[in-house]
This record gives structure tokens, sequence and C-alpha cells, in this order.
């Protein structure tokens, strides 16, 4: 069988999000798969280290789809023309954009509806191609692949698909997340946050994020804990976010927030597990991998009580209100001051975390690409 897959978010040093999920996903389908052909359409010159097995082919089509009218472009007449050149059987696109201009058959996965619920939160054009072109996609794929039952119930709803055209196929989390000693984690700490324990939030920084109110409440966590805990931020600002700069600068403790921007995986991986908790009280989330990846490393885990964040940790973290600074905080404090709660949500995330892995996600996705 010979599968398309658009990769344009395979870009080397600045895997995020969905491209961390492109990522795990297609390394894991080619490579086991070796009996069927992929054809990885990139959008700029790609790093062999995404070309993952010998029967992957690389191409290389303009114009480079980073702008709303260059994504037109690039999906409604680059993207057919490979089509319909290598002949495929399925067009599979991680990211939830199709081609409506060819009748090959078109897997997407959407992985949330969150521009239909902060619709704020996006540049206006951006909003605007995806409010017009996603209910399109949605109706013009063979299959839709979400990341949670609330995802799939939430497109159901606002595109009025088929819950039967839907599949739920949770996320993984890389191998790489593993616990450390306490001598490594001092190692680590030692380099970012100047040997303090901190709490941790991973992930893209934009308003959804919820980080205002994160950082609000780690203020509020400071006046009330007696103690040097640090607050790490780890990920690249998306878009301008004039309020965070404001909260931020308001902050009787900011020298206590450390604002890491990108890192490495290796790096992050380290990081992640040296955190006293993480701190992810997104307003919204499709599915949110940071959760499990703390879990796998025996890092308890404070979320939000709202979208999918409880359907993904379970009874394994503190849910708080993502709306509520006093509730976010006294989840802060618990944490520092509870010793046989934390212990208690280490040993329900280490379990709940063996629920997910890269490898099912992508048999899974698999048997619907193949259609076994």
């Amino acid at each position: 069988m010979r599968i398309a897959v658009n990769t344009r978010l395979l870009i080397k040093d600045k895997l995020e999000g969905i491209g961390w999920f492109s990522y795990e996903v297609l390394k894991s389908l080619s490579v086991n798969h070796p009996q069927h052909e992929f054809i990885f359409i990139f959008d700029r010159a790609y790093s062999e280290e995404f070309i993952f097995s010998s029967n992957v082919t690389p191409v290389v089509i303009g114009p480079p789809a980073r702008h709303v009218f260059l994504y037109y472009l690039w999906f409604e007449f680059s993207v057919p023309k490979i089509l319909k050149k290598y002949k495929v059987d399925v067009f599979f696109s991680p990211d939830g954009y199709l081609s409506l201009r060819t009748n090959v058959r078109q897997v997407q996965v959407i992985h949330d509806l969150a521009f239909l619920k902060f619709p704020e939160h996006i540049p206006f054009l951006e909003r605007k191609y995806y409010n017009r072109f996603f209910p399109r996609f949605a109706q013009k794929a063979a299959n839709i692949i979400t990341v949670s039952e609330f995802s799939k119930s939430d497109i159901v709803e606002q595109y009025g698909i088929d819950a039967n055209k839907i599949d739920v196929v949770y996320n993984g989390m890389s191998a790489l997340y593993v616990q450390l000693s306490d001598p490594e984690k001092q190692v680590v700490r030692d380099i970012y946050s100047n040997g303090f324990q901190y709490f941790i939030y991973v992930g893209s920084i934009n308003p959804r994020k919820n980080i205002g109110r994160l950082l609000e409440a780690f203020d509020l966590f400071c006046e009330s804990a007696d103690c040097n805990t640090k607050l790490l931020i780890v990920g690249e600002k998306m878009w301008p976010d004039s309020h965070l700069a404001a909260v931020f600068e308001s902050m009787k403790n900011k020298e206590r927030v450390v604002f890491t921007g990108r890192l490495k995986q290796e790096d992050l991986v380290k990081v992640m597990a040296s955190a006293l908790a993480l701190t992810y009280v997104s307003l919204f989330e499709g599915f949110g991998i940071p959760i499990i990846e703390a879990m796998q490393c025996d890092v308890p885990v404070i979320t939000s009580n709202v979208s999918s964040m409880p359907e993904v940790s379970a009874d394994a973290a503190l849910l708080v209100d993502p709306n509520s600074v006093d509730s976010i905080k006294k989840a802060m404090l618990q944490i520092a001051t509870d010793g046989e709660l934390r212990a208690n949500l280490i040993n329900k995330g280490n379990f709940q975390s063996q629920l997910f892995s890269w490898d099912k996600t992508a048999e899974d996705i698999g048997r619907i690409l193949f259609g076994k």
C-alpha cells in the first residue's frame, strides 16, 4: 500500500505538539510496516533524521506552507499533483489539513477544536481559514482520528459528523521520559533553578495555556510558602501576549520564575523528571501530552478540571479550576507541603501513564490507514 503523508511540521530542532505527534507516529508506522511505502511530503528542505527507513520516499514541494494563502496553494494545488504522480492509496494528514481537490482517500487527525472555543487567541487570517476550511475537511475525510473522547464529542457537536466516522486514538509519550535518582535531579536543579525545587510548565506559550493565571497563583504561593521553590516555564512563544507580559511585570516574586525557552528533548526529559510537580492548568486541551510524560517520570501533576484533562489524568492528578487563581495556588501548596499526597499521586500516575505509548498509537492509526 502507498501512503502519502503531510510532513510539513517535521522541522529539525523545532518539533512541538503536532510535530512530535507526527514524528513518533510516522517513525513507528514506517519502521514497523516495511511492506508499505510512505511518501513524506515536505514544504521545505528536510532533515535526514526524518527519513526513518528505506520504505520512506521524501518529496519536497512548494510553496512553503506557513501562511494562510500558502496553505491554500500547497494543499489545493501542490499536494494533489503529488498524490496523482505517485498513485497513492491514501493521504494521511497529522495536522488535520486536507485537500479538497483530490478524490484520493484522506485520513485526517483533528487534535482539538480550540480555535472555535478561543478565537480571540488566534490571528485573524488563521481564524478565518480554520472556520472556512476545517468543516469542509471534516466532511471530505474518509476517516477522522482524534485524541480523546472529549474531542470526538466536540467534533460531532460542532461539525455534525457521524460519530462512526471518528476514531479515538490516544497520544503516547517518548520512552525517554524516565525517573531520575535524587543526585541526578539535583544536578539538573543546579543548572536550571540554582539548586532549588521547582514547579514546571511545558508547552507553547499562548493565552489558551493560561500561563498568566499560573504566574499569579505562583506569586500567591510564594507569599504563603516559606521556601525557595521556583517556577520553570518551558516552551516557545507563539503569538504576542501583552497580558502575560503585564502579569509577569506585576509579580512580587518574578525573580523566582525561569523562562527557559524551547529545550532539546534530551534536556527537556531531565528537566521534567526533576520537577516538584507539573502545573498544566490550560483552559482547553484535546489531550495534554505533558500530563502523561510527567507521570511517567514520577512527577505529580496539577491540571485543569475541564475539556480532556480529567479524561487523560483520571484520578492520578490534582484537578483545579483553571479560571481560579486561588484554586491553582492551593494545589501548589498541597503538593509542596503534603508528602503523602505527592507519593499517592506519583503511584497513581505511574500506573496511568502505562496506558499510553506511541507504538500503540501508531498501531491503532495503522489499522485505520491500512483498512484492517
